[in-house]
């Protein structure tokens, strides 16, 4: 859904870049990362510089610094993902939007045809974590606009 927005945005001749906290999460870090986007990215791009930061690397299913990612100052920075709209950054959002992708059990069904089998406990113990976040976060209430989707 956020690739499709940078895209029709990019067709409408708007600069827009993606961030995904996906590029910054670990099973053991799934929040706490935050800092290093606030300082590698959002303090540049509010300067009007290139954001910088290194991408988490999954390929070995263990996750490792993996290759350094450039932000270019764009008109609209899309940010994705859990706690991408948590409270601390909220003010300086233009628009929060919540995307409501089904029960838990179709989650963890999808993300484990994604990931493999092998990862459900893991994404289990990150959709606790992540039901917790939010209600104390209060992100979905505080969403402009709730979106349903679901499927693959």
């Amino acid at each position: 859904m956020a690739v499709k927005a940078v895209t029709e945005l990019a067709g409408r001749g708007v600069r827009a870049a993606l961030v995904s906290t996906d590029e910054f999460a670990t099973w053991e870090e799934p929040v706490s990362w935050w800092p290093r986007l606030e300082t590698g990215v959002l303090e540049p791009l509010r300067a009007g510089a290139p954001g910088v930061y290194r991408r988490v690397d999954w390929s070995s299913g263990v996750p490792l610094p993996g290759e350094e990612i450039e932000i270019d100052v764009p008109d609209v920075l899309v940010l994705e993902g859990v706690s991408s709209g948590r409270a601390r950054i909220r003010p300086s959002l233009s628009l929060l939007v919540w995307l409501d992708g089904g029960s838990e059990t179709e989650l963890l069904d999808r993300g484990a045809g994604r990931d493999g089998e092998e990862s459900r406990a893991e994404l289990r113990r990150w959709q606790l974590f992540e039901r917790g976040w939010f209600a104390v976060d209060g992100t979905r209430t505080a969403a402009d606009h709730v979106v349903h989707a679901s499927g693959p």
